[in-house]
């Protein structure tokens, strides 16, 4: 046995720090996003209503389409508080451009954010699969629900307040987590993320 087969193996050390082209792309992101919040702005009302009119509080289920902003960027970026600066600037964006919640929407966008967040750091950011996807975008809606409920729902019943709660949550479960998810893995099959670990793991590279 020689001595380099009996060397240990180098260990690989995780590098948290941003750089460049992860603020880049993360704001890119986070514009991006923002202007679909935008379009759901005015959207939500007709597609969410009838939910509403059927259940009261399952038109929370279309919240998932304003908590993707988070789940996606840090899906992108594997870095400490990629989800918090996406969804917080998306967030910005819609309340810069107009809507009918004004600055509240950032504080909305902080919640959110935070909560995905919470869970990329519970995986101590070393775990980007389904499952913590799906889980950060369920946080983001439960961070949603407990902040639509004290700011636009006060005083609401409790099984209005039960059914959204589980309805944001199955929202961002499968709007923000699922398809974040999958939109990055279609994104890193194109070769578009080959400068982030989400590319070079499309591709097989180290």
């Amino acid at each position: 046995m020689t001595a380099a087969s009996t060397a240990p193996a180098p260990v690989r050390t995780r590098n948290y720090r941003w750089r460049v082209v992860d603020i880049v792309v993360a704001s890119v992101l986070g514009v991006a996003s923002g202007l679909v919040f935008t379009v759901w702005n005015v959207a939500s009302d007709p597609v969410t209503d009838p939910l509403g009119a059927l259940l009261p509080g399952l038109q929370a289920v279309g919240g998932g389409f304003w908590l993707f902003a988070g789940v996606l960027t840090a899906l992108v970026i594997r870095k400490p508080g990629a989800a918090l600066y996406g969804e917080v600037l998306a967030a910005t964006v819609s309340a810069l451009i107009g809507n009918v919640w004004g600055p509240l929407t950032i504080v909305s966008g902080l919640t959110q954010g935070l909560g995905a967040e919470l869970v990329f750091l519970l995986f101590l950011y070393s775990s980007w699969r389904l499952i913590p996807a799906l889980l950060a975008g369920a946080a983001a809606g439960l961070a949603m629900a407990i902040t639509d409920l004290v700011l636009w729902y006060p005083g609401a019943d409790t099984p209005f307040q039960v059914i959204y709660t589980l309805s944001a949550i199955v929202g961002g479960a499968l709007i923000a987590g699922l398809l974040s998810w999958l939109a990055v893995k279609g994104l890193a099959a194109t070769g578009a993320l080959s400068r982030f670990a989400a590319g070079r793991e499309a591709t097989g590279r180290v």
